[in-house]
């Protein structure tokens, strides 16, 4: 074999063999490559797990945070129902008349003086303070309406209800019991109920329920929260046209639009009311 061509061989060799080296070389890198590739994919895979699950976690704390909060605002508006139902008189919501007795000793915690603008007569009339709002938004709103209602009896206490009833025992006998309450019934006692009247009957209360002061009052007072207590055809005293107790706006509203009386109802159905009472 000459000489040159042995040297081409062997260069050759030599290259075919730096070659493989190189490739057996290059496949390591890149199979080492891909390994990590496989690695890098596969911690990504556990990283995007681990994040889903801290998603997962946080959308679910968010959660209860939110149901907290919620249980948390329940309680603030139970709290602030509890506080307001301990500081409402429960007496002002019952059913007195020949149902529950008051006591001597009770009277309003708050009574304030009914101005005189308002009175039939030059006697110191009183009513309830919280609802005497409400008794005063009414009589203006009948004067502006041009309707003339006055008021000729407010709250009245066990001892000047048992003055009164003895009078009427005296002059009517037992037929007092069908229009005059005994001490301890009457609405008058709670501060909240008043007796009205009209020049037209010349502050008198028969013939008040033929007046434009009834008609305007059986066609507005629910608005104010009163109601009529002693309607035609009650069970308990003659027909009291001048006769209205306050009840809150939202008891009076849903007796008016139910078409019934406040001695209609169940006296737990009543209470239901009370924390509205001043609403």
């Amino acid at each position: 074999m000459r000489p040159v061509l042995l040297i081409v061989i062997v260069l050759l060799l030599g290259a075919g063999t730096y070659g493989v080296f190189e490739l057996t070389k290059t496949r390591t890198a890149l199979e080492q490559s891909v390994a990590r590739a496989n690695e890098l994919s596969e911690q990504l895979a556990t990283l995007q797990n681990d994040n889903s699950d801290l998603t997962e976690a946080l959308d679910s704390t968010r959660r209860d945070n939110d149901n907290l909060e919620q249980e948390l605002d329940d309680l603030d508006d139970k709290y602030d129902d509890l506080r307001k139902l301990t500081r409402t008189d429960s007496e002002l919501l019952a059913k007195y008349s020949k149902v529950f007795f008051l006591s001597e000793n009770y009277a309003p915690a708050q009574l304030t003086q009914i101005a005189q603008e308002y009175i039939s007569d030059a006697d110191d009339e009183y009513f309830q303070r919280q609802a005497y709002k409400y008794l005063k938004l009414m009589l203006d709103a009948a004067r502006k309406n041009d309707v003339d209602i006055t008021i000729v009896s407010g709250y009245r206490s066990f001892d000047e209800q048992k003055v009164l009833k003895s009078g009427y025992n005296v002059t009517y006998g037992s037929g007092a019991n069908a229009f005059s309450a005994d001490q301890g019934y009457s609405e008058h006692q709670l501060g909240t109920a008043v007796d009205f009247s009209t020049m037209a009957t010349n502050g008198a209360l028969d013939g008040f329920q033929t007046t434009e002061a009834h008609a305007w009052l059986q066609k507005n007072a629910y608005k104010y929260g009163f109601v009529l207590s002693y309607s035609a055809g009650n069970t308990y005293y003659q027909y009291e046209p001048w006769h209205w107790r306050f009840v809150g706006r939202k008891l009076a509203d849903d007796l008016h639009d139910d078409e019934k009386n406040f001695y209609d109802l169940d006296q737990r159905d009543i209470d239901t009311y009370l924390i509205n009472l001043f609403d």
